[in-house]
């Protein structure tokens, strides 16, 4: 594999694996620098399309605001569907077709007043959550998905991501 094949290969890798948000551990992620956090919010701290919060990833979403980090949802859903998350958690939110697209994460960057080196990108998947965040310099967390309900293109691109990460698909 050649360094530009290397590069290409590396936009796709987690910098670190979890498998829910409440394993991340904050005191870790200030130790990194970093001072804002921005949070997919399908199958990483709701079940998809349910509106419905994981209790655990509540807990660790106030743990980490109490701990002054700023906190941003990140969505490729619904502006409607984001404003609620919004308003349940008290977070700010951006929403459209905005992963893995720069601008994105670029102004949620801007809500938080972070730069890539001082942000962490928290999502379940690796060609939007993940490609994302590293194609910007930001600290990409995998998190596993919560529920195995969500679009059928999804689930198409998980039999990918399972191969890129070295797992072998037993469905």
């Amino acid at each position: 594999m050649n360094r530009g094949e290397r590069r290409k290969a590396a936009l796709i890798q987690p910098d670190m694996r979890v498998d829910g948000v409440w394993e991340i551990d904050l005191d870790e992620l200030s130790r990194r620098g970093i001072t804002g956090i921005i949070v997919d919010i399908d199958n990483t701290i709701a079940p998809w399309g349910a509106y419905d919060i994981s209790a655990p990833a509540a807990e660790w979403l106030a743990k980490a605001k109490n701990r002054g980090f700023g906190v941003c949802l990140l969505t490729n859903n619904y502006r409607s569907r984001a404003n609620w998350f919004a308003r349940a958690l008290g977070l700010p939110a951006v929403s459209g077709w905005v992963k893995p697209w720069r601008w994105g994460y670029r102004r949620a960057m801007h809500i938080l007043g972070t730069h890539p080196g001082s942000t962490a990108m928290v999502g379940d998947q690796l060609f939007t959550d993940i490609l994302g965040a590293k194609r910007l310099g930001i600290h990409a967390i995998l998190v596993s998905p919560l529920s195995d309900r969500e679009l059928s293109h999804t689930r198409l691109k998980r039999r990918l991501e399972r191969f890129l990460l070295g797992r072998r698909d037993d469905s």
